[in-house]
């Protein structure tokens, strides 16, 4: 193959590659993607949990999520969980004062056959918060 030929092939596969960017490209900017954000009490099933958050109680010491869950043995019930507030998405923390807002249950391992209601600590935070639940590929999201 010539030299001239092989420049033209190129220069057409730039081209294709280029079109089919812009298209991709147009493709994403006009796809629209709506999150739901459920009342609290609303049950949502996740993969293999089944999960609610049924209150949230914000405290100079620490923000904290009521939720009950049930489905898989021996999980770890505080993993998965996210509070988003202020911009910032926080990890679930470990209670250190067991009387912070007179907190009996705090989460520890879930069960396949009885639903916990237990507590979910979060760093405190200010103004409305969302708390969400991550497993399996999908979220679900509360807000009071």
């Amino acid at each position: 193959m010539s030299t001239r030929k092989l420049i033209l092939t190129a220069l057409l596969c730039g081209l294709a590659i280029i079109v089919a960017g812009g298209i991709k490209l147009f493709q994403v900017a006009s796809d629209t993607k709506e999150v739901e954000v459920l009342a609290l009490g609303t049950i949502t099933k996740l993969a293999d949990m089944t999960v609610s958050v049924t209150g949230i109680n914000q405290t100079p010491e620490a923000t904290l999520a009521t939720v009950t869950m049930v489905g898989v043995d021996g999980a770890d019930a505080t993993e998965g969980w996210r509070l988003l507030s202020g911009g910032a998405v926080r990890a679930p923390i470990t209670l250190t004062e067991p009387d912070v807002a007179d907190v009996n249950e705090v989460c520890t391992v879930t069960n396949a056959e009885t639903t916990i209601t237990c507590v979910v600590a979060f760093e405190p935070s200010d103004g409305s918060v969302t708390v969400a639940y991550i497993r399996g590929g999908a979220q679900s999201q509360w807000s009071k």
